[in-house]
Parts: C-alpha cells; structure tokens; sequence
C-alpha cells in the first residue's frame, strides 16, 4: 500500500507577507497559487514569489492540518525564524521531515 505524503509549506509572496498551506504535490500547487487559480483568494491578489520552506509529513493529514495551523498562528518573525531554522519545528511536531 503506497503511503500518500503530505507537504506543508510557508511562499514568501509580493507583498512580502508569508502565506501557509499543505497538499499532496507541492509543484502542482505552487503553479495553482501562482496562477491565481483554485481557492486561496490571499495569493489571487499577492502573487508567490518562491517556496520560502517546506517540510514533509508521511500519510498523517490530520498532522499536515495541525502543522498548517500551528505555522499561520506564528507571529511574522517566528515564520522568519522557521524559514531561516526548518529544524525548530521539529521540536514541536517530531514525526515531520525537512525536505
């Protein structure tokens, strides 16, 4: 039985503000942000310049959900502390791999 994997990830967007999210192909879904399509009105209007970060979680969507809004709570300087440090998150959610 094939594992799915998820990835949760934080795009450093125009207006230099950081938007979080999780999916199952993160190549597929950066495109989707980048062109404005699907649901996330936030990168419709402020366009993703890049992956900032990412980290993997196998076969646990409910912790790629945690994960997710653990990060978007985090103050602007704890997401820059994240980007510039992946491994801190590893403190708090063990079972997550970077890259």
């Amino acid at each position: 039985m094939d594992t799915q994997c998820f990835y949760v990830y934080i795009l450093c967007c125009e207006n230099g503000s950081y938007y979080t999210g999780y999916t199952t192909d993160l190549k597929r879904r950066y495109r989707e942000h980048a062109r404005g399509t699907r649901k996330s009105k936030f990168t419709r209007s402020f366009k993703p310049l890049a992956i900032a970060q990412f980290w993997t979680i196998d076969s646990d969507k409910r912790l790629a959900m945690r994960v997710e809004k653990h990060i978007k709570k985090l103050t602007r300087k704890d997401k820059e502390r994240l980007i510039l440090r992946p491994e801190l998150l590893l403190a708090e959610f063990p079972a997550i791999k970077h890259k």
